[in-house]
């Protein structure tokens, strides 16, 4: 239990960690006002039996008891404020924390993890601790320490009855262990539960297209209602599991309280204890165990918060790609590869490629399925690090910048867009939330966007859905490369960004591309034509190497992929209805 407290604090930012020592200090002094009603009342039993119950008596044992009151209350309030400051600022930093640490790993990272695990630790894992913690964590802790110093005001009226308490202490502590340890593969199995309902819901909702157009809606539903069951089932079987040692731990408690009672009856009886004594003996055991009762019930959460916690935690040791580089600037757009080889899970991608990208020039990159092409630009732009060789920019390698100063000079326009739940513009001026909305329209005018945007019920301030779902395919590319054209970086990287455009956006998409691309260093994946036929130079990958590179005109006299690329295309181009 204790190890599990303190594996919480360490995970706290140092400030709130701070809050919470402060709330166990006052705790512990909260726990002091709350066992001065036992000297008050002792005082007032004494006078009774005395039969010398005056005004003052009176006086005394009231002035004690609203000690007691007012001062637990107020110092209960304190602690409770900055416990729930602590919880709740922790969550807030370490959601801000994974998601700069995400940032950061290697895309290779987001293939070994499923959006499912990432989601559910970055919202469910983090609000079962934003939750369930803040109050968990001041039950148990307050419980603990008033319970500690009820036990040594105890020993100091009656070291009897204080060791009958420190053995009944014992038994419920080895009870608490054992529900700890029933509950530690519970609460792993719940929080794996919960990740992999989130990721059934993720793919339903994102292949629902997929799902009706197949007549797979039963089917995947059958899947979604097993997860759902199944989170049922685990969050069920660990409630009942821990019932019985909750159980068993309020019967211990009750008994303890009992046998001291009992205890205390005895040795009166037998001359053994004053009535004073044995009174007082008789109040402290309601006392110190109502607290007691408690914390033991609510440890049996702990062990969620600790999972939760080596979840969280687990993200944010996953190493980093290297991002301590220098702020640089470079003064040319010169890329360059040498015998760059990158493997992913012991298969072997990419193997000894080398290559020279001059600034100002169009590279088109072709090949077939699974060559390698995606990779080879996601090196070139350090999504991902090479295993052997280097890539260099300006002559100098790529992992000498800072991620973000190397970042600067790249724009990216995928084939897959994605655009966020906020207003057209904002999407627009993405990472740069201080541009004027002149430069946005600018951009916008540019992309070929301007007037359909002009079209949606609140033009640029429209709120368009997540991922862009009120917008067609060609209207969130041209976003993407108005938000491209507004970063204005001087090396594109260009994604097949016409592939799964419909006729009728193609043309302004490509005016949009052409706008963009002015002056500017291109790399482009590329399967039409159109878009490779006038690129300064073709590289053609297969099996992670390059099979051919040079101009349209001297690859087309060649026999090789690229003819046979140009001649399927041409092919397909002649065929009408």
């Amino acid at each position: 239990m204790v190890k599990i407290l303190k594996n919480f604090f360490d995970f706290c930012d140092k400030d709130d960690r701070k809050r919470f020592y402060t709330s166990i200090v006052l705790s512990l002094l909260q726990a002091v006002f709350e066992a001065l009603k036992i000297p008050a009342i002792a005082c007032l039993i004494k006078a009774m039996l005395e039969e010398s119950v005056t005004k003052s008596t009176c006086l005394t044992c009231l002035v004690i008891m609203l000690m007691s009151i007012i001062g637990a209350g107020l110092v209960k309030s304190k602690a409770q404020m900055l416990q729930t400051e602590g919880g709740y600022n922790t969550c807030a930093n370490k959601r801000m924390q994974l998601a700069e640490h995400l940032r950061y790993l290697p895309m290779g990272y987001y293939n070994d993890n499923s959006l499912g695990r990432i989601m559910s630790v970055t919202t469910n894992t983090m609000q079962n601790l934003e939750n369930v913690a803040t109050r968990v964590v001041m039950i148990v802790s307050s419980g603990l320490l008033s319970t500690a110093v009820i036990t040594v005001m105890i020993l100091a009226f009656d070291y009897r009855i204080g060791l009958i308490l420190c053995i009944g202490l014992v038994i419920f502590f080895a009870i608490n262990s054992a529900m700890m340890n029933a509950s530690a593969d519970m609460a792993k199995r719940k929080l794996e539960k919960d990740s992999a309902l989130v990721e059934k819901v993720i793919e339903y909702i994102q292949g629902i297209s997929e799902v009706k157009a197949f007549r797979l809606t039963g089917q995947r539903s059958r899947e979604l209602n097993t997860a759902i069951d199944e989170n049922e089932h685990a969050n069920s079987a660990m409630e009942l599991k821990l019932i019985p040692f909750m159980t068993l731990q309020s019967f211990w408690l009750k008994a303890m309280g009992t046998i001291i009672v009992l205890s205390s009856v005895l040795l009166y009886l037998g001359g053994q204890m004053e009535l004073l004594t044995c009174l007082i003996m008789i109040i402290s055991s309601y006392l110190i165990y109502a607290q007691l009762d408690n914390a033991g019930k609510y440890s049996a959460l702990l062990r969620t918060v600790d999972v939760s916690v080596r979840q969280a935690q687990e993200i944010l040791d996953t190493p980093q790609m290297d991002i301590s580089g220098e702020d640089i600037t470079p003064s040319s757009f010169n890329i360059k590869a040498e015998n760059i080889s990158f493997a992913y899970e012991q298969k072997s991608i990419i193997n000894g490629i080398s290559l020279d990208i001059s600034e100002h020039t169009t590279t088109a990159i072709v090949g077939p399925s699974g060559g390698g092409k995606t990779t080879l630009t996601s090196l070139l732009s350090r999504f991902w690090d090479v295993d052997e060789g280097k890539v260099t920019l300006d002559g100098r390698d790529i992992r000498d910048y800072s991620m973000d100063s190397l970042m600067k000079n790249y724009s990216f326009v995928f084939q897959r867009v994605y655009l966020f739940a906020d207003t057209i513009a904002n999407n627009i001026r993405l990472g740069q939330t201080d541009a004027p909305m002149e430069k946005v329209i600018e951009a916008a005018k540019k992309a070929c966007c301007h007037d359909f945007i002009m079209q949606l019920p609140d033009g640029y301030d429209t709120v368009i859905g997540e991922g862009g779902v009120s917008l067609s395919g060609g209207e969130k590319q041209r976003i993407s490369i108005a938000r491209a054209i507004m970063k204005d970086a001087p090396i594109i990287v260009l994604d097949e960004a016409t592939a799964n455009v419909d006729p009728e956006n193609e043309a302004e998409l490509i005016k949009a591309i052409e706008e963009l691309t002015k002056e500017k260093t291109i790399i482009m994946i590329a399967h039409r034509l159109k878009t490779v036929r006038n690129a300064d130079k073709i590289i053609v990958i297969d099996g992670g190497r390059i099979s051919q590179q040079g101009t349209h005109d001297e690859l087309i006299k060649q026999d090789g992929i690229y003819r046979s690329f140009i001649d399927s295309r041409q092919e397909a181009a002649s065929w009408r209805l």
